[in-house]
């Protein structure tokens, strides 16, 4: 197995590989990862070549984390980890990761973390590289809970899915006039997003209003943002990152606290419920209900009431010094 740092050489070959992946996702691509400035990330991304042939690639960055210079894979997107073709074999993957340590050693890293894309977002579900892992002598960082809806009915039976409590609030929001659309005004979205974080967990977001401006620039047809209306103006908004052609994950829920009463936000779940099933996806994914594995049972609870389940988002990490 030969390892190569990413080129730009490499580019076509690397977004060749993401797009025809049984795993791969838009964080995966080098026209995601290059939209942050070079001076967030040191890139340290991944080719893995086996006879000549690259199998995998895995998009990662060089850090220090409490003094320690780690390989992540990724800070700065929501998954990492290896990106394989649907064939991949048991011992590929043992190949892979035991040739990811080999590099890691050489390099002088201390440390690998790795944050795997979930198991619902595989054209053909894989483990093998999880079992690598663990065998490997790897550790779990983390273990969160994300909350995945099964889109296994047509447009016209969503509310099968869907709870009594949240039919009643879908239904409210219709009756008192809220109108769901498609928007690209970020600006008065952000300004509801900026205020509900900052009144909740008094943080900002983690993207700027111009990186979202950006993304969606970049992504055209693979990130919408989705606004709730009363009259025109916005009360309430989510941002959709289609991933790739099985799962839509969900960023930032935002609604303004003065118009709560309108359920604007229950409104919007259930068409974009109905967007993602026109699309002939199978999955959405509702996001974290945990931070750093402390459940927020009122979010999670919420999210269940749209017919959603929890699916594990696995980080692993190895320390390599002794």
């Amino acid at each position: 197995m030969e390892v190569v740092h990413y080129e730009k050489k490499y580019l076509d070959k690397w977004e060749e590989l993401v797009a025809g992946s049984s795993n791969g996702t838009i964080f995966h691509t080098r026209k995601f990862l290059s939209y942050h400035s070079p001076d967030k990330f040191k890139d340290n991304s991944l080719l893995f070549f086996e006879d000549k042939k690259l199998i995998a690639v895995l998009p990662a960055a060089d850090i220090k984390r409490d003094g320690t210079r780690t390989l992540w894979s990724h800070m700065g997107a929501s998954y990492g980890g290896f990106v394989h073709n649907e064939s991949l074999s048991i011992k590929q993957s043992f190949d892979l990761t035991q040739s990811l340590i080999d590099y890691s050693l050489s390099e002088k890293f201390e440390k690998i973390v790795v944050t795997s894309v979930p198991v619902v977002y595989q054209k053909r579900y894989n483990q093998y590289l999880d079992f690598a892992f663990v065998k490997n002598g790897f550790n779990y960082l983390k273990r969160e809970v994300t909350s995945v809806i099964t889109l296994d009915v047509d447009e016209d039976n969503v509310m099968k899915l869907i709870k009594p409590e949240s039919r009643t609030s879908v239904r409210k929001a219709e009756k008192m006039g809220v109108v769901i659309k498609k928007s690209n005004d970020f600006d008065e979205y952000y300004d509801i997003l900026q205020s509900n974080l900052a009144m909740r967990h008094n943080v900002q977001p983690a993207h700027t209003l111009e990186e979202l401006y950006l993304l969606k620039e970049l992504f055209p047809h693979k990130i919408q943002l989705f606004g709730a209306y009363l009259k025109n103006k916005m009360i309430a908004g989510v941002i959709n990152f289609y991933c790739n052609d099985k799962v839509v994950l969900v960023f930032y829920i935002s609604h303004n606290q003065e118009y709560q009463q309108y359920r604007a936000v229950n409104l919007l779940f259930y068409t974009i419920m109905k967007d993602a099933i026109s699309r002939g996806l199978e999955f959405l994914d509702f996001g974290l209900f945990t931070v750093n594995m402390d459940p927020n049972w009122g979010l999670g609870k919420f999210k269940e009431s749209f017919g959603a389940r929890g699916i594990l988002r696995d980080s692993y990490f190895l320390d390599l010094k002794y």
